[in-house]
């Protein structure tokens, strides 16, 4: 499985990159939402799940699950939102415009764990 890891701080992307590798996943990094579709449409390769912050430089991570949804080349990617946004309108929004689990920061790597059994993509699902 593999998973592309969204977010603009390094030291995130490190967290996440631990906790999905240890979980199985073939883990990519991208810094925004623009960068993330570039190495999307570069690699052929499918991948099983975005994990995506909200606030970035350059395309969030709001009008990065809105053009995700809108290609149909990505209809079985799921989408994960792990954010510090934690409005109930920018929630419903987000998971309205095609997210399929959201995760509130800080988390912790049980919390992750869970989400991925949720999605069916552990090997507890």
């Amino acid at each position: 499985m593999r998973a592309l890891v969204v977010d603009d701080s390094t030291a995130m992307r490190s967290v996440l990159r631990l906790i999905f590798k240890k979980a199985g996943f073939e883990v990519l990094e991208a810094a925004n939402g623009y960068e993330a579709l570039n190495k999307l449409t570069e690699d052929s390769t499918p991948v099983d799940l975005a994990v995506v912050d909200w606030n970035m430089p350059v395309m969030n991570g709001y009008e990065l699950v809105t053009k995700i949804r809108s290609d149909e080349r990505y209809n079985g990617m799921r989408i994960m939102m792990v954010t510090t946004e934690s409005e109930i309108s920018h929630i419903q929004s987000v998971l309205a415009k095609g997210a399929n689990e959201y995760v509130m920061k800080p988390f912790t790597p049980d919390t992750i764990q869970e989400k991925l059994q949720i999605l069916g993509l552990s090997a507890g699902a």
